[in-house]
């Protein structure tokens, strides 16, 4: 089983400034963003990724051309439509705070698997190509490098929680009780049959733990009663 360590893109210009802007190009990281993307890059510098998949908007490239900056055997970034922001439709460039007033906003918030964005995307849409995109990029991964490869997806704060949601078996009306945070990795390594999350919405610390032990098979997931962990590491 290969593991996919999922990036969010980093602080972006419209973070900042409160604004959804879904598609629209032009958006890239700000000051905060490029210092945190340097530092998710950082704490993946010792684990050798065999490949690095980003979705085609500005903010998610400038994080994975960061993660490359530290990697002593750069891959080349492919980049992935499947991993590309929801289709915000008519609420694209508009302000959260008066997003909050439509009555879409609290089913988006209680009930997202019913919700499609008016003149766009529907978030089950949304979520049915982000897990695709995954699933298939990590089967590629482990057919081309083997089962204890690494790789990272950067993309997009909805695609990561609806990525994880599946990988947790729930439902993507309760996508939104996970939180995932600018530049915050989570980590998620599928097998035959099953899927498990090592971590999520991770800010700080070396992430060398995930890095393949030779000719070691990966650490065994789902062990009654928790496992030793990966060599005494902590994370």
């Amino acid at each position: 089983m290969a593991t996919v360590v999922l990036v969010r893109h980093a602080r972006s210009t419209a973070n900042a400034s409160g604004l959804l802007t879904g598609r629209l190009k032009g958006v890239h990281l700000d000051d905060t963003g490029r210092g945190q993307a340097e530092r998710a890059a950082r704490r993946l510098s010792s684990v050798p990724l065999a490949a690095i998949v980003s979705s085609p908007l500005e903010r998610c490239r400038e994080t994975a051309k960061a993660l490359v900056g530290e990697q002593a055997a750069p891959p080349k970034v492919v980049s992935e439509r499947g991993l590309v922001e929801c289709d915000y439709g008519a609420w694209q460039g508009r302000a959260l705070k008066d997003l909050a007033k439509e009555k879409l906003w609290k089913v988006v918030q209680q009930h997202p698997a019913s919700v499609t964005f008016p003149d766009g995307e529907s978030m089950a849409a949304m979520s049915s190509r982000a897990v695709a995109a995954i699933r298939r990029h990590d089967a590629e991964v482990e057919a081309a490098h083997g089962p204890n490869a690494v790789w990272a997806a950067v993309t997009h704060g909805d695609l990561v929680k609806a990525i994880l949601a599946d990988a947790l078996g729930l439902h993507l009306d309760q996508f939104q009780r996970l939180h995932v945070d600018p530049a915050s990795m989570s980590v998620v390594r599928y097998a035959a049959g099953a899927s498990y999350v090592l971590t999520s919405n991770s800010h700080e610390g070396d992430l060398g733990w995930l890095a393949p032990k030779g000719g070691k098979k990966a650490p065994a997931t789902g062990v009654v009663g928790g496992g030793a962990g990966p060599a005494g590491k902590g994370h």
